[in-house]
């Protein structure tokens, strides 16, 4: 009986350090994090880290979204091995404190639809249920021989979305309008998108105003930058725009988006060497798009 009650407590003892283990590596100091945006101090005109020991570590992270309610963060991150990659959910509970709320392999760059209700991965989605989100399901037909990185739709229900490795070149930003219910067949978007080599990471506004991607071309600081197209009065998409020297940099900046209340602009930065080890996400306030806006 005392053997069968050791091992009992020696059981219970690792199962309570394997508990406390997994704690301490998905959630180090979300106990301090409640509020908007994990309780982080809003940035300036100069983008900043976001969450610097909560989301952003020394390792891999990439492509944080909110949904339009603001109490739910998905981004993609290393794992602890290093090996893979995968999707972490953060979300506020009934007293505003966050906390890791699923991990699960990574199935895409995820993007969440204005209204809420679909989550999109490439050429893949999920619908939100009364029990979370649904089975993967395809976009469609007419986007299987497409390699999406990365879909964005407005509230129109237009997607914008990148096509890499493909036989017309490595970079090609294209558009499908949803048009009296019925899905078009997706079509490149003009040359002021569509220059210059690795167009990719599309983000389309919701209200269709703008369009901001990342393209190594001329001019640029570097690597791949960030540029903005604002629609022009005539409908067209207006020339591409650097998002300039205080989001751009010699390094890799990629994969912009804009939280859903428009107040911030998230993308991602590699900081360190060109085997993409070390990215990290960063946040800046979105005055950064009025100011060209009103500039251009």
């Amino acid at each position: 009986m005392k053997i069968a009650a050791l091992s009992m407590l020696f059981f219970f003892l690792s199962l309570n350090m394997l508990f406390a283990q997994f704690l301490a590596e998905n959630a180090p100091g979300f106990e301090h994090a409640e509020g908007p945006y994990l309780g982080q101090k809003p940035p300036g005109l100069i983008p900043e880290c976001f969450a610097p020991g909560l989301v952003t570590t020394d390792r891999w992270e990439y492509g944080g979204v909110f949904t339009p309610d603001l109490n739910e963060f998905y981004y993609i991150r290393e794992d602890r091995v290093g090996l893979n990659h995968e999707m972490v959910l953060l979300q506020k509970n009934g007293e505003d404190r966050w906390r890791v709320s699923a991990v699960s392999p990574r199935e895409g760059q995820p993007f969440i639809a204005p209204d809420g209700k679909t989550m999109y991965l490439g050429s893949r989605y999920r619908e939100r249920t009364m029990s979370g989100w649904s089975e993967l399901k395809s976009i469609g037909p007419q986007f299987e021989d497409f390699r999406i990185m990365r879909l964005t739709v407005s509230s129109k229900g237009t997607y914008v979305f990148d096509e890499v490795g493909s036989a017309e070149g490595d970079g090609i930003i294209r558009c499908s309008q949803l048009i009296n219910g019925k899905r078009e067949a997706p079509s490149p978007i003009s040359r002021e998108i569509n220059t210059g080599t690795f167009n990719a990471h599309p983000f389309l506004s919701p209200d269709e105003t703008y369009l901001i991607w990342d393209s190594q071309r001329e001019g640029g600081f570097g690597n791949s930058d960030l540029y903005i197209s604002f629609r022009q009065p005539d409908g067209t998409w207006g020339p591409a725009i650097n998002l300039g020297d205080a989001i751009n940099t010699a390094a890799w900046e990629a994969a912009a988006s804009v939280t859903p209340d428009g107040q911030y602009l998230f993308f991602n930065r590699n900081m360190g060497s060109d085997n993409y080890e070390n990215v990290d996400i960063f946040w800046v306030d979105a005055q950064v798009i009025e100011n060209l806006r009103h500039k251009h």
